[in-house]
């Protein structure tokens, strides 16, 4: 399955989930490390302005298809979730919710409904699960939208 992610290009290549683990993010408490994917490089690009203004986009962004084995992902459906996952900032049950899938380990990814569009999914990477060994990047994209 291909999966992306748009972020600075230096970090393009980058498997760590450090980001995530530096900053926290809805899914994730500061401290826990993955990576945020979207089904589509749209969404992926949809979700980086909501967080970041779509005035603000840096030039230097560049758009990661990763390739991810699809036998280890849990789907999660709106009932779920706990009942302010769609809060800003992020709550904490989200973050709660989030990151002890993820320290519990027991899949590669988890699939959620994008805050934007609840139709459509965003996953949660978890680099610590040992399929993470099977995860590629496909391709590094430059992005070109100014």
């Amino acid at each position: 399955m291909l999966l992306y992610r748009i972020g600075k290009t230096k970090y393009a290549h980058d498997l760590t989930g450090m980001g995530a683990k530096v900053n926290g993010g809805r899914w994730n408490h500061e401290g826990i490390p993955c990576i945020y994917l979207a089904e589509s490089r749209a969404l992926s690009l949809l979700e980086y302005a909501a967080h970041t203004g779509i005035d603000k986009i840096p030039p230097t962004l560049s758009f990661t298809t990763l390739e991810v084995p699809d036998h280890s992902i849990q789907q999660l459906s709106p009932d779920d979730l706990p009942p302010n996952w769609l809060q800003r900032p992020h709550s904490l049950e989200s973050r709660d919710m989030g990151s002890g899938l993820l320290t519990k380990n027991d899949t590669l990814l988890l699939k959620i409904p994008s805050v934007i569009i609840k139709q459509e999914y965003n996953f949660v990477l978890n680099v610590l699960h040992p399929l993470i060994s099977e995860v590629k990047i496909a391709e590094v994209e430059g992005y070109k939208g100014q």
